[in-house]
């Protein structure tokens, strides 16, 4: 069976700090970190990952590799824009969410509708069907026993 994979998604500088805890926990755990590869809190995630020697995917919005950030090991390519946010968490078998905007409001629900359990990192958007997390501890603990 494949290492279990988690998404983390999520937006805003403010929230590296917490992003790259999540991601070096959940490698320090065994779990691929998947995110959209590009800066902020899909940078620190995949940062935290590698730190913990962890494997990191990021999936990309453009056309070419050009932007992924320097600690994906993995890229996926798919020129599809925004649209990508639907493969960032159907990649995830949980999805950790740790901040963020529109996009990441977006990602919920797409995660919501396929049936991964969703974790928000305090402070968060509040969805039904979401779980809520006060630490990067919890937040990784609630993703991986969703899907244990």
């Amino acid at each position: 069976m494949p290492a279990l994979q988690v998404s983390v998604i999520g937006s805003g500088a403010e929230h590296e700090e917490r992003a790259e805890e999540v991601g070096r926990l959940l490698a320090e755990r065994g779990a691929t970190v998947v995110t959209g590869g590009l800066g902020e809190v899909m940078a620190a995630a995949a940062r935290g990952a590698k730190s913990a020697g962890g494997t990191t995917v990021g999936i990309l919005p453009g056309e070419t590799r050009a932007g992924a950030n320097e600690w994906v090991d993995h890229v996926v390519v798919t020129g599809v824009g925004h649209a990508r946010n639907l493969a960032v968490v159907a990649s995830g078998d949980a999805v950790v969410a740790v901040g963020g905007r529109h996009g990441t409001l977006a990602e919920i629900g797409f995660a919501l509708v396929l049936g991964r359990p969703v974790v928000v990192l305090e402070p968060g958007w509040e969805v039904e069907g979401a779980m809520r997390a006060q630490t990067a501890e919890q937040a990784v603990r609630l993703a991986l026993d969703a899907v244990a």
